[in-house]
């Protein structure tokens, strides 16, 4: 009996491990621990800088920004009524970008572009150019001679504006003043880092601030310019009529 006892014990342990082989769950596939998500910044993208269309055919730029309560209170200005109206208030306007040589300027040069400017390009300029005749008149006169398209002219011309830092003495200019031409320029040259006292005039006309004139590279970073630092104001003081 004990022979056959032990085959007994044998088989029934082959069919235990047959049954448990057949009825077994099917496994599951092992989870990883979940990843915590990540707190950190994602990397800083630095743009791309904007390369500025770049003239040709003449060595740099003179930005000239008029003070416009000046330009309203002549004569010659007085009747405009888009920069002089009763609801205009305008300060420091683009008079114009101009092209120049180290010695003198060229104007009004051959172009095979159109002379008048259309609506949809010189519109966009009315705020720092405020009337189509100021930026038609500037772009016959000056722009045709930066070899640059019309678009291309204005858009080189209001990133020169937008270089600008306007000191605190015209920026919040709502009373007459009187100061020092030497003191001005001291400010633009405090509040513009590059700019140099040899590329930069503060002008005047009837011993009112007239314009501020500062010379840039074709890549409109600051330089200096003998022609035009002696256009400086020669008077010890000059009035600077307020902003309505």
């Amino acid at each position: 009996m004990s022979r056959y006892a032990g085959f007994i014990a044998l088989a029934f342990l082959a069919l235990a491990a047959l049954a448990y082989a057949l009825l077994k769950p099917e496994g599951k596939p092992t989870l990883s621990p979940p990843q915590k998500e990540s707190t950190a910044p994602p990397p800083a993208v630095t743009p791309s800088p904007v390369k500025l269309p770049r003239g040709t055919g003449f060595d740099y730029y003179v930005l000239a920004l008029s003070w416009s309560p000046t330009f309203c209170s002549l004569n010659t200005g007085g009747g405009n009524r888009d920069q002089c109206g009763p609801s205009k208030s305008y300060g420091l306007i683009v008079h114009g970008l101009w092209p120049q040589f180290e010695r003198g300027y060229p104007e009004s040069c051959a172009t095979d572009a159109a002379q008048r400017v259309p609506e949809g390009v010189g519109r966009p300029m009315l705020d720092i150019m405020p009337s189509m005749g100021l930026i038609g008149h500037e772009w016959r006169k000056h722009g045709t001679c930066s070899g640059l398209g019309q678009a291309d002219y204005f858009a080189v011309t209001r990133a020169a504006y937008e270089k600008v830092a306007v000191p605190a003495a015209l920026a919040t200019a709502r009373k007459e003043t009187r100061i020092s031409p030497v003191v001005l320029e001291t400010q633009f040259l405090d509040a513009n880092r590059g700019l140099d006292p040899r590329g930069i005039a503060v002008t005047c006309e009837d011993g009112k601030l007239d314009e501020i004139q500062i010379c840039l590279t074709k890549d409109l970073e600051f330089r200096t310019c003998q022609d035009v630092d002696r256009n400086s104001c020669r008077q010890q003081s000059i009035t600077i009529p307020p902003r309505r």
